[in-house]
């Protein structure tokens, strides 16, 4: 998320608990140029409304507004991202909807008080950081139902592996979502609770004083790396100092979740509709933390202990959907497992590439992000 999205929490407030449960998505996506190289996106950021730049050079965010449908946040997120291909095409460039970049040179930071303090804070371990392209699923909280939201969106956390689309870091395989392994692992080594999954919640109560310790800690870290309190506080509120895959989104009435990497428009679109339908389904019924196999029926969505769904994340991070332990979780916790097709399966058998095939890489993969919207417009256009 950019600097300005965490500042502003503008075009994403509660509706107050009545009606459709509001969700709305942000995609990252790595640009190129004709001949496959990361390059800078400028020209595209006018294109359509919800574009920004993000924090290194090469990476654009597309966001959408709140939506009260499926049908209203396809029509939306395609619409976006079309604007930007055809603005794009004009200036001989791509959009790839890969998670990470396939590319082991510099990536270089876009200037900001706050990128310099993060480098700060991680040190060499923010290079990894660079090379992330995410989506981040957004459900509108409802009055009395955010700890379960949120402890549902917890369970749900190796469905990650519905939509991984890069094994590579640099141009190497590293497991079915690099970006998990770079972003969790590798990234926040040192400070580990401030990117990691946190466990269940029994109250909001206890979501503000593990937001406030995990700030502290930051701003700590920050100022033994040399920076000043003043700054740093002027920079970083509480919720936006922590990188964990689920958040409490105050600013934006939000329960938002990180996990998934950035993939094709419909295949973010099916997946935050499923995402929505699972925590409707605890909000209309109960949500429960029991034993350790979890399921969804008729009359409650039961969750697992903790310590289960960090065995199937880690699955999830590693194998994907290759893991038949974190297929069976996903389908008794609602998904249609064979409706997800994610990319990065059709990478895993590459094996290391070279900088020419790395750039073929993208370059398909860019391809496939406008036949994706293509598709979608022939079928709007009937």
């Amino acid at each position: 998320m950019s600097d300005a999205a965490e500042a502003d929490g503008s075009g994403r407030g509660s509706t107050g608990g009545t009606g459709p449960t509001r969700r709305s998505v942000e995609v990252e996506y790595w640009v190129i140029d004709d001949d496959g190289r990361l390059t800078d996106p400028r020209g595209l950021v006018d294109a359509s409304p919800g574009v920004e730049r993000e924090f290194v050079s090469p990476l654009l965010e597309i966001k959408t507004t709140p939506c009260e449908s499926t049908a209203e946040l396809r029509e939306e997120l395609f619409d976006r991202v079309g604007r930007v291909l055809r603005r794009a095409d004009e200036l001989d460039k791509g959009l790839v909807p890969l998670a990470t970049p396939i590319h082991d040179g510099e990536i270089a930071d876009r200037e900001s008080e706050r990128t310099r303090i993060q480098d700060r804070v991680v040190g060499d371990r923010f290079e990894y950081v660079r090379h992330c392209a995410g989506t981040h699923v957004h459900i509108e909280q409802r009055p009395g139902h955010a700890v379960d939201q949120l402890n549902t969106l917890t369970a749900l956390d190796p469905a990650l592996a519905l939509v991984s689309s890069s094994p590579y870091f640099e141009r190497e395989p590293l497991a079915a979502s690099a970006r998990s392994v770079l972003y969790r692992r590798l990234a926040y080594e040192h400070l580990p609770k401030q990117g990691k999954l946190w466990p269940y919640l029994e109250d909001t109560e206890e979501w503000a004083r593990r937001l406030e310790r995990r700030y502290e800690a930051f701003v700590t870290e920050a100022i033994a790396s040399g920076c000043d309190r003043e700054t740093v506080e002027g920079c970083f509120i509480p919720e936006g100092a922590v990188w964990v895959p689920v958040k409490l989104r105050a600013a934006f009435s939000t329960v938002e979740w990180r996990s998934p990497d950035t993939a094709l428009p419909s295949q973010v679109v099916r997946l935050a509709d499923d995402l929505v339908e699972a925590v409707d389904r605890g909000v209309r019924t109960e949500v429960r933390i029991e034993g350790d196999t979890g399921r969804v029926t008729d009359d409650a969505v039961v969750l697992p202990s903790f310590d289960a769904v960090e065995e199937h994340v880690e699955a999830a991070v590693r194998d994907g959907l290759d893991s038949e332990a974190v297929r069976s979780y996903l389908g008794r916790m609602g998904f249609d497992v064979d409706a997800y097709d994610p990319l990065s399966a059709e990478l895993r058998g590459a094996g290391a590439l070279s900088a020419a095939e790395a750039r073929e890489t993208r370059i398909d993969y860019a391809d496939r992000l406008k036949r994706d919207i293509g598709r979608r417009q022939a079928v709007s256009g009937d």
